[in-house]
C-alpha cells in the first residue's frame, strides 16, 4: 500500500486552504482601485441645522458628484426628510432616490428620553399615516440607546413590534446587548445596526450576532477598526465582508454640518476601502444590499 499518495494529497489540500485563507485575510498587494459603481447611502441625516445652511440643491449636488444614487433619509425633526422627499424633480435630475425613515427625535432632548416617552409612538404613527411626497416611510430611526437596559422600555418594545408588523426597517445606534433585546421584542424585524458595533464591540461578536439574526444588517459608517492606513480595509473586516457580503451597507452619517462639508471626501474614502474587496462583493456592499432591502431598480 502506498501511503505517500494520500499523504501528498492531504498536504496539497492543506496548502490550498492556507493559500485561500491568506488571499482573503491579506490586503491586496496591488495598487488599490477604488470602487466605481453606484452607492446607497444607508445612513444620512438632513437635520435642522443642516437644512438652514445647505439647501436641497446643494446636498443633492454633493450626492450626485459622489455617485450616490439612493439614500436612507432620517432627520431631526422629520421636516428635513420631508423636504428631500418633496424635491421630486430635483432628485430625479440628480439621479437620487430618497428612502424616507421616521426619526424619533423632534428635538435634542428626545435623544436620551424617547424610550420612556409614549408621545413618541403617537408622533411616529402620525408620520406613518401621512407619508411623504416620495411615498410612504420605509423605516424608523436612527435612534440611540445610551443604556442597553432601555431597549426593554415600553416605547422601544412597541416601536420594534410596529416595525415588524408593517415591514419597516429599523436603524439603531446601540450596543450588542441592546441588539439582542430589540430582537426579543420583534424576532423577524429588519434591523440595521448603525456603525456595526461602535464602542469596542469585537468583530467576532458582530459576526456571531449576524449569524444568529438573519434579518440583521450592519451599517459601516464610523466603525473604528474597519480600515487601517491609507483607507485600506483591515484584514479582519475584509474577511468578514467577503464571508457575509449580503449583510452590510455603507453610510455617511451626516449628523453634524462638518460631515456635510466633508461629504464627497467621505464617499471617496468609502470607495477606496470598497476597492479592497472583490468587485462583486464591493457592489453588493456599496449598492445592491440597500437596493434589495427597499426594492430599488439598478440605476
Amino acid at each position: 500500500m502506498n501511503l505517500l499518495s494520500p499523504l501528498s494529497r492531504l498536504i496539497r489540500q492543506l496548502m490550498s486552504a492556507a493559500a485561500l485563507a491568506l488571499a482573503v485575510l491579506a490586503p491586496p498587494a496591488a495598487a488599490q482601485t477604488p470602487y466605481a459603481g453606484p452607492l446607497f447611502d444607508a445612513h444620512l441625516h438632513y437635520n435642522d441645522e443642516a437644512s438652514a445652511r445647505y439647501p436641497v440643491a446643494d446636498v443633492l449636488g454633493r450626492m450626485q458628484r459622489s455617485g450616490v444614487r439612493a439614500i436612507v433619509a432620517n432627520s431631526r425633526p422629520n421636516d428635513g426628510t420631508k423636504a428631500l422627499a418633496a424635491a421630486r424633480e430635483a432628485t430625479r435630475r440628480a439621479g437620487v432616490t430618497v428612502v424616507p425613515f421616521v426619526r424619533l427625535y423632534r428635538n435634542r432632548a428626545d435623544y436620551s428620553g424617547w424610550h420612556a416617552d409614549p408621545s413618541i409612538v403617537e408622533m411616529v404613527q402620525r408620520e406613518l399615516a401621512a407619508g411623504t411626497e416620495a411615498g410612504p416611510y420605509r423605516g424608523l430611526g436612527e435612534f440611540h440607546l445610551y443604556d442597553s437596559a432601555n431597549a426593554d422600555g415600553p416605547t422601544a418594545k412597541r416601536l420594534m413590534q410596529l416595525a415588524e408588523e408593517r415591514g419597516l426597517a429599523v436603524l439603531a445606534h446601540v450596543d450588542d446587548v441592546a441588539i439582542t433585546k430589540l430582537f426579543a421584542h420583534a424576532p423577524t424585524a429588519r434591523l440595521i445596526w448603525a456603525h456595526s458595533g461602535i464602542g469596542d464591540v469585537p468583530i467576532e461578536r458582530v459576526r456571531a450576532l449576524l449569524q444568529r439574526h438573519p434579518t440583521l444588517m450592519g451599517e459601516l459608517s464610523y466603525r473604528p477598526g474597519l480600515t487601517v492606513a491609507d483607507d485600506r480595509l483591515s484584514p479582519a473586516w475584509r474577511s468578514l465582508l467577503t464571508e457575509m457580503p449580503e449583510r452590510f451597507l455603507v453610510g455617511s452619517d451626516t449628523w453634524v454640518n462638518g460631515r456635510w462639508d466633508d461629504y464627497e471626501a467621505l464617499m471617496q474614502q468609502t470607495r477606496r476601502w470598497l476597492g479592497d474587496l472583490p468587485p462583486a462583493v464591493a457592489r453588493r456592499v456599496g449598492w445592491e444590499n440597500g437596493a434589495a432591502l427597499f426594492g430599488l431598480a439598478a440605476p
